[in-house]
C-alpha cells in the first residue's frame, strides 16, 4: 500500500473557517472519488490552534493506493487534473507539500470518537546520515513513545526514499499520534514517560521542538 499525504495552506484571503468549510464539502468529495484510491482522510487543524497566530499547515490529506504504479496511473488521468485545479482554488500552491510516505505503525491502539490527532513534521538532526536516523527513529524512539499512557494511537509516516532523488526535501516524514482530547494530550506531558521521550530527541532530531499541528479528522467515503 503507498499512502500519499499532502501538506496544505489556504490561499491568502481565505478565512480558516471557510477554506475548511469548501476543504471538506465541496473538494472532499472529488478527491474521495478519484479512480484508484482505496481510502481518503482530512485533518482539520484545530481553530483555537490559531490563538497565538498562522499555524505552518492549515491541514493534511492523506490518500492510500494499492501500490507506486496505481498512484502514478491516477497521476496522469484527467480526474487528477481536475482534483488538482480544485485544490489550487483553496489552497496556497507555493506551500503545497506532497509526500510519498511508507507507514510504520508504532502504537495501534483504537482511535476514540472523536479523537484529536497531533501532527509532526520530523526533521533529521543536522549531519546524521538518513538511513541511521531513519533506524533511530524507528527502532528506539518510537518503542519510547509509544510507553505514553495517554496516546492511543501512533504511526511513523518516513518519507518514501525514491523521494530524496530530487534533492532534500522539506521533511523527512510525520509523526501522527491520537489522543482522546487536548486536556489528555496535555496531561501526558507530565508523565516520566514522555520526559523520557523528550529526553532521546536530542540523539536524532534538531533542537527545540519540531514544528506541529492538531486537528480534527474528516473521513470521507
Amino acid at each position: 500500500m503507498r499512502k500519499i499525504v499532502t501538506l496544505v495552506k489556504r490561499s491568502p484571503g481565505l478565512t480558516v473557517q471557510d477554506f475548511q468549510r469548501r476543504w471538506a464539502q465541496d473538494h472532499g468529495p472529488l478527491a474521495a472519488a478519484a479512480p484508484g484510491l482505496r481510502r481518503y482522510v482530512q485533518s482539520h487543524a484545530l481553530e483555537k490552534g490559531y490563538a497565538k497566530g498562522e499555524l505552518l499547515f492549515d491541514g493534511i490529506s492523506e490518500s492510500w493506493f494499492d501500490d507506486d504504479a496505481a498512484y502514478a496511473a491516477y497521476g496522469t488521468s484527467e480526474t487528477a487534473l481536475r482534483i488538482e485545479a480544485d485544490l489550487l482554488t483553496l489552497v496556497d500552491p507555493a506551500r503545497l507539500v506532497r509526500m510519498a510516505v511508507d507507514v510504520y505503525v508504532v502504537k495501534d491502539g483504537p482511535v476514540p470518537e472523536p479523537a484529536v490527532k497531533n501532527i509532526e513534521f520530523v526533521n533529521r538532526r543536522p549531519g546524521m546520515p538518513l538511513i541511521p536516523f531513519r533506524a533511530y527513529w524507528r527502532g528506539v524512539h518510537g518503542p519510547l513513545a509509544a510507553t505514553i499512557p495517554v496516546l492511543r494511537r501512533y504511526e511513523q509516516n518516513h518519507l518514501a526514499l525514491s523521494q530524496y532523488e530530487a534533492g532534500e526535501p522539506p521533511y523527512d516524514g510525520l509523526a501522527i499520534t491520537w489522543f482522546n482530547s487536548t486536556a489528555e494530550m496535555k496531561a501526558g506531558t507530565l508523565t516520566p514517560e514522555y520526559i523520557a521521550t523528550r529526553a532521546d530527541e536530542p540523539n536524532f532530531l534538531p533542537d527545540g521542538h519540531l514544528p506541529i499541528i492538531i486537528a480534527r479528522e474528516i473521513f470521507f467515503g
